[in-house]
């Protein structure tokens, strides 16, 4: 339960310590006097979105610091999941705000987050405040009302992974339906894709090696194209050796008569042995350059069929692989969606049945919970002087959807024999609150929560329904705390703790002070509510009484 809250520079309310206890803790005071502060700081401390504007004037921060006691098993296990300690069964939750904008959140002094506050104070305290009657309004809302009051939710949680499973069946099915509608298409363009770089076998980075391998073969051509001349030029018609050839044929003849005439024969004879051998070796080197040209031949039409490739499918290299291996797997899987199709399909007919009957199973469950449902909630309106009224739970079935098959409405007959109609049309603010209050008993008992707040439960009550909201609200406090803010002395006297808000100047400035009352504080506030300010020995006198009353009850 909440045990004590500190609140400092918040709005109006420069410092206060407010003390709570385990039953129905009663905040009154002036209109204006800062009551809807107290539930702006339990806020911040619950991880609620909070305004630098709250801020008190000229201070830096606001600070809202609440203590929590005799934790529930749940809350305690919660805090063991985030490893956050709980000695004594108690933990304090600080929430600070920042002047300029920014907050910190501290669980037992260490730096936490707002989203971490908020999800261990779902678990500790439940707010209701008057907004929480367009809840009644709605009736989208009313499954989960009916849901929350009957509180087995087995039974939905295992409908609804059977019905996201069903959903997800479905939705396979039918992109592979729609793969179907065009498969032939695809299947030839994918078919051709595989052919046309399929037959290239061109490997990753292949073709970035054969331009550079083919840029210099192409240098080595002008190197046949010498080797080929010289060839020409020694072995050729008027080549070379042929005029050597003739030279030595015209001196020979003179040879035998001069010494220095042999010596020149020799020497050309000698030199047609060696261009004979320069022509051969010549031979060579163009049988071997002739069979890179071969090559060079073949870097030609391999890269000039790379390139009409890639062209036809704006790619380079890498991706024209990539294409293939893609068109490969995707061919497979459109060759065999057949095959899923029907798989799916008859998953997709198991899980229908089986959601189905699910979903059958759920709507008896919550046809049985709207009878006890309606009985219970019956009761507390009755008791809350509505016995007038009549409460039906229209249910439906509909179509399946992540909730089951069922609608469900509240429908309220407000004076016996008129028929039962939407609580959006007929209900006043006054008997929202009471039915919400009844709502909020009889559900109540089903949680594990141990805090409820109620903010201006009396919204449209008076008289004989305002004591009965009393006595229901003590009642509610002798299995767990609650905390109310009230305008109303019937709703006041029911107070296990009473605290009054009260406004005044200090130093020139306003402040909100909260104060614990006793029995004396008591009756002079009560007899503030019945009787304006101060208040005469009869209002007195009737505020004593009343207080006697109440504690009898």
């Amino acid at each position: 339960m909440l045990k004590e809250l500190y609140i400092r520079n918040l709005a109006v309310i420069r410092e206060a310590v407010i003390p709570l206890g385990s039953g129905l803790n009663i905040f009154t005071g002036e209109t204006g006097a800062g009551k809807s502060i107290l539930i702006n700081g339990i806020n911040a401390v619950l991880g609620q979105r909070c305004s630098k504007d709250i801020v008190r004037s000229g201070c830096d921060k606001a600070v809202i610091t609440a203590l929590f006691t005799d934790l529930s098993e749940t809350v305690k296990e919660k805090l063991d999941e985030l490893g956050i300690e709980h000695d004594n069964d108690e933990i304090t939750v600080t929430r600070e705000i920042s002047a300029d904008g920014g907050s910190v959140a501290r669980v037992n002094s260490r730096t936490s987050s707002a989203a971490l506050l908020k999800e261990i104070g779902s678990l500790m305290i439940n707010i209701h405040g008057q907004h929480d009657n367009q809840i009644l309004l709605d009736s989208e809302r009313h499954l989960r009302i009916l849901d929350d009051f009957g509180g087995d939710t087995e039974l939905l949680e295992s409908y609804r992974a059977d019905f996201r499973e069903l959903q997800s069946a479905a939705r396979c099915l039918g992109e592979l339906k729609n793969l179907e509608r065009t498969r032939i298409e695809r299947t030839r363009y994918l078919n051709e894709i595989i052919d046309d770089i399929g037959e290239l076998e061109l490997e990753a980075g292949e073709d970035d090696e054969l331009e550079k391998e083919y840029a210099a073969a192409r240098n080595s051509e002008n190197v046949v194209i010498a080797l080929r001349s010289a060839i020409s030029s020694i072995n050729g018609e008027d080549c070379a050796r042929e005029m050597i050839s003739a030279a030595e044929n015209e001196l020979t003849a003179y040879a035998d008569e001069s010494e220095e005439l042999s010596q020149l024969c020799d020497r050309l004879s000698a030199s047609e042995i060696e261009l004979a051998d320069i022509a051969a070796e010549l031979e060579k080197i163009s049988d071997r350059s002739e069979a890179d040209s071969r090559r060079t031949e073949y870097l030609r039409e391999r890269i000039g069929a790379i390139n009409r490739v890639k062209r036809k499918y704006l790619a380079d290299g890498a991706e024209l692989v990539k294409m293939y291996e893609n068109a490969c797997g995707e061919l497979s899987k459109l060759e065999s969606s057949g095959d899923e199709i029907k798989a799916l399909a008859s998953k997709r007919e198991e899980l229908l049945h089986t959601v189905t009957e699910q979903a059958k199973a759920l709507f008896d469950y919550r046809e049985a919970t709207a009878e006890r449902f309606v009985r219970l909630v019956t009761g507390e309106l009755e008791f809350l002087n509505m016995s007038g009224v009549e409460l039906v739970v229209r249910h439906e079935k509909g179509k399946l959807t992540l909730n089951g098959m069922d609608t469900v409405e509240f429908l309220i007959s407000a004076n016996k024999g008129e028929e039962p109609k939407p609580i959006s049309r007929i209900a006043s603010g006054g008997e929202l609150s009471r039915i919400m209050l009844a709502l909020k008993s009889v559900i109540a008992d089903r949680d594990s929560i141990d805090t409820m707040i109620f903010d201006e439960i009396d919204t449209g009550v008076s008289g004989k329904a305002a004591q009965k909201i009393g006595i229901k609200l003590r009642q509610i406090g002798k299995a767990r705390q609650v905390i109310c803010v009230t305008h109303l002395s019937q709703i006041a006297v029911m107070a296990d703790d009473h605290l009054m808000i009260e406004k005044s100047v200090v130093d020139g400035r306003t402040e909100t002070r909260v104060t614990p009352l006793d029995r004396a504080g008591r009756v002079a506030e009560i007899a503030r509510i019945m009787g304006g300010e101060d208040p005469g020995s009869l209002v007195l006198k009737a505020a004593e009484d009343e207080l006697r009353k109440a504690e009898k009850i």
